[in-house]
């Protein structure tokens, strides 16, 4: 469709005709940027296109699932930012609405069957899809707000690190002990500490709790939305969500926690594999260090915002 009405393939130069089109042509562009949605929001894991990744994240093994978590799923987002934020405004601010809509609705959707889950694997997937919801956030009001997209990138960066090092942790856990189950990880931290440790600084992140690195990140784009309302009346709601499911991940997050550190009967230490503890290792080092100093990644955003950012002015 985006080829038939602007006579190219090339990203830019459908922009540009998208801003151009024929008023009789605007209905064709509008249902090319819905497809687009549509296509790429089930490479996101959004809602109502997440069914997929549940059943995938859990049905692959862990280190699988590191690699969709971590990659695959920030492909997704980086082609998103340039097609489809850029492709919905060139035809209409309007569509900047329903990727709020989409945002609010995939946070909430991810986190609440969070909640649900027993199998952890299950768990974290359902939590990649609550994070979709806080990146797609900064991408709605992208066009309002220079802040909002470096919180997007910000956050992918972090996602892949934090989500990576969750699911790196679940690897070890299956690879020493063969479970997968949440109540089953009673004791863990004396029998796993290293990796126990590396499991709760990576959800303490992906809850936003300082000084980790998943704070600045989400600060960034829950300010950004909050300063948006300025020019958007949604905005600022989009800031109350994304606080509000925040705080209900802290319960699905808190609840591993409590398993590993205070229930369960002393047992003997088992070893722990050298190649899951390396990559752990690199993972809370980012982690901590981004949190405590967060100044290089938020420049290099800076850096990068202008470039992509040209992609929204006529």
């Amino acid at each position: 469709l985006a080829y038939g009405i602007t006579g190219s393939t090339n990203i830019g130069e459908v922009i540009q005709g998208f801003m151009v089109l024929d008023a009789n042509l605007i209905p064709i562009g509008l249902l090319a940027v819905g497809m687009f949605i549509a296509g790429f929001g089930f490479k996101m894991g959004l809602v109502p296109f997440h069914m997929w990744l549940p059943d995938t994240y859990e049905g692959a093994p862990p280190t699988i699932a590191t690699l969709l978590a971590a990659g695959t799923k920030k492909a997704g987002f980086a082609a998103a930012l340039r097609v489809i934020v850029m492709g919905a405004v060139a035809l209409s601010l309007d569509w900047t609405l329903a990727l709020g809509i989409i945002a609010v609705m995939t946070m909430t959707v991810g986190n609440i069957a969070a909640v649900m889950q027993k199998n952890l694997a299950r768990m974290l997937a359902y939590s990649s899809i609550g994070h979709a919801g806080y990146i797609l956030i900064g991408l709605s009001i992208a066009p309002f707000s220079t802040l909002g997209l470096q919180g997007s990138m910000f956050h992918i960066l972090n996602h892949a690190v934090m989500k990576g090092a969750a699911f790196i942790a679940v690897a070890g856990i299956v690879t020493a002990l063969a479970i997968t189950h949440v109540d089953k990880l009673k004791g863990l931290a004396r029998r796993m500490p290293i990796t126990s440790l590396g499991l709760v600084i990576s959800l303490l992140a992906l809850a936003g709790v300082p000084p980790l690195s998943g704070f600045w990140s989400k600060l960034m784009l829950f300010g950004a939305a909050i300063d948006s309302g300025t020019v958007v009346w949604w905005g600022p709601w989009l800031a109350v969500a994304g606080v509000l499911n925040s705080a209900l991940s802290l319960a699905y997050y808190g609840w591993i926690i409590r398993k590993m550190y205070f229930e369960g009967e002393k047992e003997k230490r088992i070893k722990e594999p050298k190649s899951i503890i390396a990559i752990m290792a690199f993972s809370i080092i980012f982690m901590v260090t981004i949190g405590v100093f967060p100044e290089p990644i938020i420049q290099f955003t800076e850096f990068a915002t202008p470039a992509i950012n040209a992609g929204f002015m006529p």
